[in-house]
């Protein structure tokens, strides 16, 4: 195997082992929300006026897809829409209280997380955070250009 290919498999199993922690982390109170939902509920609570166009583009899937889930939290009682005096074409988002409350719960699970792996972080050095950070926005323009060229539009995609 070759460099490339252990980066990317590192990177790969890397974030399946993440992703199986932190779903085993999750509290009772989340088990009934998926890990988009929880995020989504995470980025409204953190963005004023997010709407559904924000949300497609922070998390690279359709406004299609948003549009479903932000109805589903709707009616789960955990987000609310609204609209500004001064435009009433565009609809926005915010928290309830229940989805304030689910969200405190979220913060506190990422602290654990955050806490269960600060040994980590602690043992890396300046520099090394530097080049990972530096390595993972180059790739992530290479992977932005690469798209580009195939005509990949993730905001007006219908096939997530």
């Amino acid at each position: 195997m070759n460099k490339e290919e252990q980066v990317i498999m590192s990177f790969r199993d890397l974030l399946n082992k993440m992703d199986m922690l932190n779903n085993f982390t999750m509290k009772d109170s989340l088990k009934s929300y998926k890990a988009f939902e929880a995020h989504c509920i995470e980025y409204i609570g953190k963005n004023v006026d997010s709407n559904v166009t924000k949300l497609a583009e922070s998390f690279y899937v359709t406004r299609g897809a948003i549009s479903r889930m932000t109805k589903k939290l709707i009616k789960k009682g955990i987000i609310e829409s609204y609209q500004k005096p001064d435009n009433k074409k565009e609809i926005y988002f915010r928290l309830t209280e229940q989805g304030k409350a689910i969200n405190k719960i979220h913060e506190e699970m990422h602290k654990e997380i955050y806490e269960r792996d600060k040994s980590i972080f602690e043992q890396t050095t300046e520099e090394q955070f530097d080049s990972m950070i530096s390595f993972a926005e180059k790739y992530s323009r290479h992977l932005d250009a690469e798209m580009k060229k195939l005509g990949i539009d993730i905001a007006n995609r219908n096939d997530f």
